[in-house]
């Protein structure tokens, strides 16, 4: 039986004055599933993710998520889709003015107007969920690691369940074995909560890992798009010569005519 998708991309653009980042996105997310989708610098990975979350508005197509069409929605029907949302960000991005539970309960406390009092007692329940606790509560971001950081960024994207959470390079930074020890969480807090989830990234250990599907962006297009078992066999160059990291190939080619031609 095939899943019902809970984000569609259709013909996504976006451009920032001549430079064309998105150009023509296609792209489905089925319900309950992690979706990877990998690339290099520069190819609209993040856009492609501030264009769902509608950080940035696209400049053509459709994306869809739980069927509403968030670029044609007002703007109270896509503050009211948002709650949904969870995410975490490119570097943890935690307030550093904030004591650790007020970070992970922010989004209860502001976005649901919950008491504080039992904003932190799920703050904390969702600290122990990443393998943390009441003892670094009150902390500060400064005075943690790296990987505690990520820890308490991955508490803060689950803190009000929500139905579709992204990670922006979730192991940027952090030495294999954290990384590692990032990606179980996200799987396990993901799995818990029966997320729909959208990663970007272009550590491949890490999309081994959370995918169930994985996507390929290239010059601001979709060139494949397949379950995670099939990745290795994708029959696509771009991705062939991504997943392994290879000097020579298709994307690297065009980067060499383009220098040549500017």
């Amino acid at each position: 039986m095939t899943k019902r998708n809970k984000i569609e991309m259709t013909g996504v653009y976006k451009a920032f004055g001549t430079k064309k980042v998105l150009q023509g996105v296609d792209l489905n997310v089925p319900v309950g599933s992690s979706m990877v989708i990998i690339g290099g610098s520069g190819t609209g990975k993040s856009v492609t993710l501030k264009c769902v979350l509608g950080l940035l508005q696209a400049d053509k197509g459709s994306i869809k998520v739980d069927g509403m069409d968030m670029i044609k929605a007002s703007t109270r029907a896509r503050e009211e889709m948002m709650k949904k949302f969870g995410m975490l960000f490119q570097g943890g991005a935690l307030f550093d003015s904030l004591p650790v539970w007020y970070n992970v309960a922010f989004g209860l406390i502001h976005g649901k107007d919950m008491d504080k009092k039992d904003a932190r007692k799920i703050a904390t329940e969702k600290l122990e969920q990443v393998g943390m606790g009441e003892a670094i509560a009150n902390l500060y971001p400064a005075e943690l690691s790296g990987g505690m950081q990520k820890r308490v960024a991955l508490a803060r994207a689950i803190a009000t369940n929500p139905e579709i959470i992204f990670f922006d390079e979730p192991t940027t930074g952090l030495d294999p074995i954290m990384a590692d020890v990032i990606n179980e969480l996200i799987v396990k807090c993901v799995k818990d909560l029966g997320a729909t989830a959208m990663t970007i990234t272009h550590d491949m250990a890490s999309a081994r890992k959370i995918a169930d599907h994985v996507a390929m962006l290239h010059e601001g297009k979709i060139v494949w798009t397949g379950p995670i078992d099939d990745l290795d066999n994708s029959g696509s160059p771009y991705v062939d010569q991504f997943i392994h990291g290879r000097a020579d190939g298709p994307i690297t080619d065009l980067q060499s005519e383009l220098l040549k031609s500017a």
